[in-house]
C-alpha cells in the first residue's frame, strides 16, 4: 500500500470516527429514564443476577437488621474458603494448584489416590501435536502473547478430531488438554518474540511431568531451568488464587454466553481469553507495575508519605503517568473492604521480597496500599469503600520472579482456564439455553431518499451529509 493511500484511509477514518462519535452517542439520562443498569451492576455497584452456580462463592457484604453492611472479602472455591485452602497446602509444605484444580472441576478435595491419577492424567495430556511449536507457534509471533495463546487454542482445534462433540466426556478431555499445555503455549509464544522480535536467544524446554505447573512455568521460562523452593510456591500461590472469581467476571460470563450458543471449546476459551486481555481485567497487574515505576521517576523520596501522597493526587487528577486519573491495583467491582486473595498474596509477597532484597520495594507497596484508599475517598465521590485489589500485588510478584510484562496476562489466563472449563461444563448440564439479554431500541424512523436525491438535494438539518471517498490512485 502506498503512502499516498495511507494517508487517504487515515483522513476518511479520522473524519468518520467523529461522526460515528457524534451519531452513537447516548446520554447518561437516558439509561437511567429505561432502568438500564451499565456494565450489569446498578449504581450501589451491585450485579445484575443473571445466573446461579456452585463452582464458587463471592462474599463482600452481609445483611444486619434488614440492611446490606459491607464486610471483609470471602472467597470460597466449592465451599471451602480461599483462606483455608492455601493454609493447608502452605502448612504441609506441597503445591496447590493441582488439588484446587480437582475441587473446581470435580466439587470434592482429592484423597491422595485421586491426587496421583489427577496429576497422571495431565502429565499424559501434557503434549503439543508434532511440529506445532515450529509450524504454529514460531510463525508470525508476536508481543501480545495473549493473541498468540489464542492464535494458538484455535489451530489446536485442527487437530482434534472431535472438536465439536459437546459430550461431557469430551468437553472434559478437551479441557484437561488446554489446562496442561497453556503454560508451554504461552511460554514458547514469548521465546518467539523475544527471539524473532528482540533478537534475543531462543529457549524451548520441555516440561518436566514430574513436576507441579508453577515449577514447569519457572523451568519452561528460565534459560538455566532453574528457580528456587519459595520462587515456585509463591508463583503457586498466584495461580490458585487467580484461579477461580464467580460467575459474572468479564472473561467467565464471556465462557458462558459462548457455551450457550452450542460452540466448541476452543471456540469458547479463545473468546475467555479475548475477554481476560483487556486492562480492566486480567491486564491490569501490568499497570500497576508501570504506574509504580513512573511514580519511582517522579517521586525523588519513596519513604516520603507527603510526596507519595501528592503523586496519587496527582494521579486522580490525571497529571502522571497515563493520564486517565485511575490508581491502578485500588478498588474492585465487587469488594469494598478487602479482597481476600489480595491479603492472603500479601504475606507471600513479603517472604519473597525479602529473598529478593527487595523490602524497600515492599513497603513503598504497603504504604500506597495504606494511603491510596484515602486520597481515593477525599477526591472522588464513592458508593463504597475502596481497597487494594488481587493485581496490586501479582504484578509486583512477577516483577520479583524476573517474569516479563508479557507473560502477566497469560499467567492469569495459565490459572483461570481451571475456572472457565468448570464454568463451561455447569452451563452445558444445567442450562441448555442461548444466553440472549435484552437491549432498548431508541431509534427513531426516518424516511428513505434514493441515492440520486440524497446526492443532489439537502435533507432535514439534523442529518449528516454523506460523504464520498476519493478514488483518485490506479
Amino acid at each position: 500500500m502506498g503512502i499516498k493511500s495511507e494517508e487517504t484511509i487515515k483522513e476518511f477514518t479520522n473524519k468518520y470516527a467523529k461522526m460515528c462519535i457524534d451519531n452513537n452517542a447516548i446520554s447518561p439520562e437516558m439509561f437511567d429514564t429505561y432502568g438500564v443498569k451499565r456494565g450489569l451492576r446498578d449504581k450501589n455497584g451491585k450485579g445484575v443476577l443473571s445466573g446461579l452456580t456452585n463452582i464458587s462463592m463471592i462474599k463482600s457484604s452481609q445483611v444486619i437488621d434488614g440492611k446490606s453492611v459491607p464486610c471483609d472479602g470471602q472467597l470460597v472455591y466449592r465451599g471451602y474458603n480461599i483462606f483455608d485452602l492455601v493454609k493447608g497446602f502452605q502448612t504441609e509444605d506441597r503445591f496447590g494448584f493441582e488439588e484446587c484444580a480437582y475441587l473446581l472441576l470435580f466439587d470434592k478435595l482429592p484423597t491422595v489416590d485421586e491426587m496421583m491419577e489427577f496429576k497422571k492424567i495431565l502429565a499424559y495430556s501434557m503434549t503439543l501435536p508434532t511440529n506445532f511449536v515450529r509450524d504454529v507457534i514460531m510463525k508470525a509471533p508476536s508481543r501480545d502473547i495473549m493473541n498468540s495463546l489464542t492464535k494458538s487454542v484455535l489451530t489446536l482445534a485442527s487437530y482434534d478430531d472431535n472438536v465439536s462433540d459437546l459430550s461431557l466426556d469430551n468437553v472434559l478431555r478437551q479441557s484437561l488438554m488446554l489446562i496442561s499445555v497453556f503454560p508451554m503455549l504461552s511460554v514458547y509464544g514469548y521465546h518467539a518474540y523475544n527471539h524473532y522480535e528482540c533478537d534475543e536467544s531462543l529457549y524451548i524446554h520441555r516440561p518436566d511431568p514430574k513436576l507441579s505447573t508453577a515449577e514447569n512455568l519457572l523451568r519452561l521460562l528460565r534459560p538455566d531451568k532453574k528457580y528456587t523452593p519459595t520462587e515456585a510456591k509463591v508463583l503457586d500461590a498466584a495461580l490458585v488464587l487467580h484461579m477461580e472469581h464467580g460467575g459474572g467476571n468479564n472473561s467467565t460470563f464471556t465462557t458462558r454466553v459462548v457455551t450457550s450458543s452450542g460452540s466448541d471449546t476452543y471456540s469458547v476459551i479463545a473468546a475467555a481469553l479475548s475477554s481476560l486481555k483487556g486492562p480492566k481485567h486480567g491486564g491490569a497487574n501490568i499497570k500497576v507495575v508501570q504506574m509504580i515505576e513512573d511514580l519511582k521517576r517522579n517521586v525523588d523520596d519513596t519513604t516520603d508519605e507527603e510526596k507519595v501522597r501528592d503523586y496519587l493526587y496527582k494521579l486522580l487528577n490525571k497529571e502522571v503517568f497515563d493520564r486517565n486519573g485511575l490508581i491502578y491495583g485500588m478498588g474492585h467491582a465487587v469488594y469494598s473492604i478487602s479482597d481476600p486473595r489480595a491479603k492472603v498474596f500479601k504475606g507471600f509477597v513479603e517472604e519473597l521480597a525479602e529473598e529478593k532484597k527487595r523490602h524497600k520495594d515492599f513497603e513503598l507497596y504497603s504504604m500506597i496500599e495504606r494511603l491510596a484508599p484515602e486520597v481515593i475517598a477525599e477526591k472522588c465521590k464513592i458508593y463504597k469503600g475502596v481497597s487494594a485489589n488481587v493485581d496490586f500485588y501479582s504484578g509486583f510478584v512477577y516483577s520479583m520472579l524476573d517474569i516479563p510484562l508479557e507473560l502477566y496476562t497469560p499467567i492469569f489466563a495459565i490459572a483461570r482456564i481451571v475456572g472457565w472449563s468448570a464454568h463451561r461444563m455447569e452451563e452445558l448440564i444445567n442450562v441448555d439455553k442461548i444466553i440472549r439479554p435484552a437491549y432498548e431500541s431508541i431509534v427513531k424512523l426516518k424516511p428513505y431518499h434514493t441515492l440520486k436525491e440524497r446526492s443532489t438535494l439537502q435533507i432535514e438539518s439534523n442529518e449528516e451529509k454523506i460523504y464520498q471517498l476519493p478514488f483518485n490512485e490506479c
